[in-house]
């Protein structure tokens, strides 16, 4: 009997302001199944969040909020000696407003997937990871955990019961301990879409992916993220749901569960 293979495609959303283009969102959603949507602290704002919460809810896309740090100018992704009790507050704040678009919408949020440098911090402080889950946990219980396969993130919130989905990258190279590389070193980025996407299909597969040292890493790949604001993103989101569905993995949304 074949092994079923299934993933849930997610992409980062609604990173724009106000009266400028929401670029590829609208057009990629038809090829992914969760939108993580900023928040308004590292990208976004309340008329942005709003649109992109409605185009989602349209295309039958889990929604889920992306909170990131209060750093717009950086885009959230330099780091910040925040304490665990600010990391909870920030999420909380962000996690509550996506969710109040939501629910004005007739939605709820799916997810929760914290953005750039704070996904990367709490990936390797269990502290900051463990604030994390809890403002998840106080504010929406029912809501799916989205951290980096193996991280900290995703043991405190199976520690405090959450749903969590192991996430991967297409596009972003590993370390020898699973980290992704930093993307101020060299080659931190995958810019060949069949190397990309090569890569996905083995992560789904094989449990396994090739860090820049060479050897193997075991991870597990319940959740793929790519991202969609390069020049190609838009082709990219269609040739990985295409190839995934070639080489029979389902696509789907996450299903959360509890642990």
């Amino acid at each position: 009997m074949n092994q079923l293979y299934a993933v849930d495609l997610n992409c980062d959303m609604g990173e724009s302001f106000g009266a400028y283009s929401l670029g590829h969102d609208e057009a990629i959603l038809p090829f992914v199944t969760s939108a993580n949507i900023a928040c308004g602290y590292h990208a976004g704002d309340p008329a942005v969040m709003k649109r992109t919460v409605r185009l989602a809810l349209r295309h039958g896309v889990a929604i889920g909020a992306h909170p990131g740090l209060p750093d717009l100018v950086g885009f959230g992704r330099r780091d910040m000696a925040i304490s665990p009790e600010e990391a909870y507050d920030i999420t909380v704040y962000q996690l509550g407003a996506l969710a109040a678009f939501a629910h004005a919408e007739g939605g709820t949020v799916h997810h929760v997937k914290p953005h750039g440098a704070l996904y990367n911090m709490a990936a390797v402080n269990p502290a900051l990871a463990e604030a994390l889950a809890e403002a998840v946990y106080r504010v929406q219980p029912t809501a799916a955990l989205y951290g980096l396969a193996g991280s900290a993130l995703i043991g405190a919130g199976q520690k405090l019961g959450l749903a969590t989905a192991q996430e991967v990258f297409a596009d972003r190279t590993y370390q020898a301990d699973g980290t992704l590389t930093p993307r101020r070193h060299p080659n931190a980025l995958l810019t060949d879409p069949a190397a990309a996407i090569a890569q996905v299909v083995r992560m789904v597969r094989e449990g396994r992916v090739r860090a820049q040292s060479g050897e193997d890493v075991t991870i597990q790949a319940e959740t793929v993220c790519i991202h969609g604001d390069g020049a190609h993103g838009l082709e990219f989101a269609q040739q990985i749901r295409a190839t995934l569905q070639q080489e029979g993995i389902m696509v789907r949304v996450h299903q959360p569960v509890s642990a």
